[in-house]
């Protein structure tokens, strides 16, 4: 696999910062609050993409050992002061669970140790993490502006903390967190979502689900919007469910598709409150998809390729069709 280095991937980490620091500008955002959210968000960021770059985490390993992700764990915590401060949202009991969410899942992975992937310390972690983004505090925890970045903050802060737990404390190998292209990739993705797609599809519409209904008007937005979910809704959730939860359930179960069904099963039941609980039509199309998300990760060994896959899945859901 040619993997992407350290200087591509802080380019690719200015491109998105500057991209987003003018859309906002133009927006009319400003004021040291604007600074602060934007620094935090720039710093969340760049630990989620640098950390997949080549030899990043071995780096850090080689020279901090686990205290690494111990390091890393507080600059996260101090980063999100500087957005309390800044938007002047500063509060005892959000420093608590701010504090929470990253020690707590940092004390599970220095308890398991730098032993082999499946600890139970592993799987409570990996829930914690999931609760924290599907259920917890968003809006109360990330105000300003008006709760718009809740959402992306909160998945940047719940990634940055897995990465700082796996990869760094419990230094957790082949989870495939890089951005890279290897032999045949190309055939393993397009051919993942092309076969889904073909089931998806027919099926979405025979249960209600779906209908075809394309927005024209919002095409102008196709570049923005598919690196938005490419990077901040497939990617995340392709490390959790593929590089850490499926990683980890084949080897406690010692059967990579005991692994694989497992995984993909319990990411289709984690949308079951999506749009109205309970939704097992839902349920039922995210299953179908991980076993595609989940072969595409075991074929490459990498969640880049599984987040193409998913990435492509919802960006084609969110232009072409509407959900009932």
């Amino acid at each position: 696999m040619k993997q992407l280095g350290v200087w591509p991937a802080l380019g690719l980490w200015a491109l998105i910062c500057l991209g987003g620091a003018a859309y906002t500008s133009w927006q009319g955002y400003g004021g040291p609050a604007y600074a602060a959210a934007l620094t935090c968000f720039a710093y969340l960021l760049l630990v989620m993409l640098l950390l997949a770059a080549k030899g990043v985490p071995e780096w850090c390993n080689a020279r901090l050992g686990p205290m690494a992700g111990m390091f890393l764990g507080a600059s996260l915590l101090l980063f999100y002061l500087v957005y309390a401060l800044g938007a002047h949202v500063l509060s005892f009991s959000r420093i608590i669970v701010g504090a929470a969410l990253v020690f707590v899942s940092l004390g599970l992975a220095a308890w398991a140790g730098t032993g082999r992937a499946g600890a139970w310390q592993d799987f409570v972690s990996m829930l914690g993490v999931w609760v924290f983004v599907k259920f917890g505090p968003r809006m109360w925890l990330w105000p300003y502006p008006a709760g718009k970045l809740a959402h992306l903050l909160t998945v940047l802060l719940a990634i940055d903390t897995a990465l700082a737990s796996f990869l760094l404390v419990r230094q957790l190998r082949d989870t495939g967190y890089s951005i890279g292209w290897g032999k045949r990739w190309g055939v393993y993705v397009l051919g993942s979502f092309l076969v889904f797609a073909c089931i998806a599809i027919p099926l979405g519409m025979a249960m209600h689900f779906i209908v075809f209904a394309p927005q024209w008007w919002h095409w102008a937005n196709f570049i923005g919007l598919s690196i938005s979910i490419l990077v901040f809704t497939a990617w995340p959730e392709e490390f959790l469910f593929r590089g850490l939860l499926q990683n980890c359930l084949s080897k406690a179960s010692k059967s990579e598709v005991a692994g694989w069904w497992t995984a993909s099963m319990l990411f289709g039941f984690s949308h079951i409150t999506n749009l109205g609980f309970p939704n097992w039509r839902y349920v039922i199309l995210a299953a179908i998809a991980g076993l595609f998300y989940g072969w595409t990760w075991r074929k490459t060994g990498s969640i880049f390729a599984s987040a193409l896959v998913h990435g492509a899945v919802d960006t084609v859901w969110h232009f072409l069709f509407r959900t009932f």
